[in-house]
């Protein structure tokens, strides 16, 4: 029992350094993305491409990972179909076709909600209440979100917020599947099988006329630079998507699901923190101050998991980490 007991920080701490590796890399898809999108890219052809280099990237980890338990890979295809065609494929989806009808901060805001919508399926799903410190982190971690995005005016359009939410789903989704340690399939292997699988699926989409599909080899700039778009492209996989992904689906199944979720809020500000570098797009101070807010939130919400009535929560998530050093039968 007292492994337990210390094995739970020294998850913890590796959970949040995943956490924020994840959130850094996510958020470098902007600064790297519009390079391309200028070019003449569109965002479905740019996203495609990024997933299906990342899953290829991860394919030799994955199979290392696996260690010949091939029987475990076939039981896992649905999760590896769900994973690829919601939360990947699907958000990235329903994102893009919310921005047709709304401001890209609007939408986004919409989207970033998706730690309320983990926290209410814990609770309706799993029996997991929120504790106070809980509801109020998300609700400064909202609030931080608001000044960050620094929203415009404009009009709204009810089929807009009808995509953005479901993007918002996809967003759940990605943090309760990847909190997923009930079965022997490593992080890895399902990061790969998902980026796969996304990669296959947006092309289809732009093939039946879904989403415009559009990719050149026009030169790209970037910081200043110009260069041949394999280069941008190339990074936008290794490090957007392989990277993101896999260390995003370890902090969340070490985090577990409702933590790991806030913990995603740290990507937008590390959008804002790297636009400031890399774009020279110097933040405002209400944009500083909501930054501050969503770091509150996040550190309210891990306080609200190691309190009492979060015991229970935290066993589990001790166990389940137990759990994944067992062998299991293939």
């Amino acid at each position: 029992m007292s492994a337990i007991t210390h094995d739970r920080p020294v998850r913890n701490l590796g959970g949040f350094g995943l956490a924020l590796v994840s959130a850094v890399s996510f958020a470098l898809s902007g600064p790297i993305g519009r390079g391309l999108l200028d070019a003449g890219w569109t965002p479905a052809a740019a996203v495609a491409a990024r997933v299906l280099i990342g899953g290829l990237a991860l394919v030799p980890l994955a199979v290392v990972a696996l260690r010949g338990r091939w029987a475990v890979l076939r039981r896992s295809v649905p999760l590896l179909l769900a994973y690829g065609l919601v939360p990947v494929a699907g958000t990235q989806f329903a994102y893009f076709t919310a921005i047709k009808y709304l401001p890209v901060g609007v939408a986004l805001l919409i989207e970033f909600t998706s730690p309320i919508a983990v926290v209410a399926w814990m609770w309706l799903r799993h029996a997991q209440r929120p504790t106070a410190l809980t509801v109020g982190g998300a609700a400064l971690g909202m609030s931080g979100l608001v000044l960050v995005l620094d929203l415009g005016t404009g009009s709204l359009s009810w089929v807009g917020i009808g995509w953005a939410l479901l993007a918002m789903v996809g967003g759940a989704a990605y943090f309760v599947l990847s909190a997923r340690s009930d079965d022997a399939l490593p992080g890895v292997v399902l990061a790969a099988g998902a980026l796969l699988v996304g990669g296959v699926a947006l092309p289809l989409a732009g093939a039946v006329g879904l989403l415009p599909f559009t990719v050149t080899t026009a030169e790209v700039t970037l910081g200043g630079a110009t260069m041949p778009w394999w280069i941008p492209m190339v990074a936008l996989g290794l490090i957007t998507a392989a990277l993101s992904y896999a260390t995003g689906i370890g902090a969340a199944r070490r985090l577990g699901a409702r933590l790991a979720s806030f913990c995603g809020l740290m990507e937008v500000v590390a959008t804002l923190i790297l636009a400031w570098l890399l774009l020279a797009e110097v933040p405002g101070e209400l944009q500083i101050a909501g930054a501050a807010l969503v770091l509150a939130g996040v550190a309210a919400v891990k306080l609200g998991e190691r309190s009492p009535a979060g015991g229970e929560i935290a066993m589990a998530a001790d166990l389940e980490g137990v759990a994944e050093l067992t062998p299991r039968k293939a």
